[in-house]
């Protein structure tokens, strides 16, 4: 099946096909679609984003992040499995869809995900103080754990 973007199960020598994986059937998981824009929104990001992603990759502030994580409905500025933290770089067209982040930010605390939203001017303007924020809030989150 090499080459094959199906899957397959073997069940009693008759191979079985499905359209997506498995996993990608589980609530949470996000679709080809999410994946797909993720890996462009990783090569396209804003300054602010690549700014911060610099002093975060690598576990340089101690706690591993994603950049572009597809989850569920959404990509995911950064997200920090070990102490499932989203991390959201705010620029200015966040200001028009409030009521949306509101929700989306809902959506993510019933999987038990906290969001912590960063302005793009604080990223530019106060960088450390941002990642003091960041390392506060993955640091509290594992203290709950």
């Amino acid at each position: 099946m090499s080459g094959s973007a199906r899957s397959g199960d073997e069940r009693e020598g008759e191979r079985v096909y499905r359209s997506q994986p498995l996993e990608r059937l589980v609530e949470g998981v996000a679709t080809d679609d999410k994946i797909t824009f993720a890996r462009e929104q990783r090569r396209e990001g804003s300054d602010p984003e690549k700014t911060l992603w610099e002093c975060l990759r690598g576990k340089k502030q101690g706690f591993k992040f994603r950049r572009q994580h597809p989850l569920d409905d959404f990509v995911l500025d950064f997200f920090c499995h070990e102490v499932r933290l989203a991390i959201e770089v705010d620029g200015g067209h966040h200001a028009d869809q409030e009521t949306y982040d509101q929700w989306r930010d809902e959506r993510l605390a019933a999987m038990g995900i906290a969001t912590l939203r960063i302005p793009a001017h604080e990223v530019e303007s106060d960088l450390f103080g941002v990642l003091r924020a960041i390392r506060a809030a993955c640091q509290a989150r594992m203290e709950r754990q």
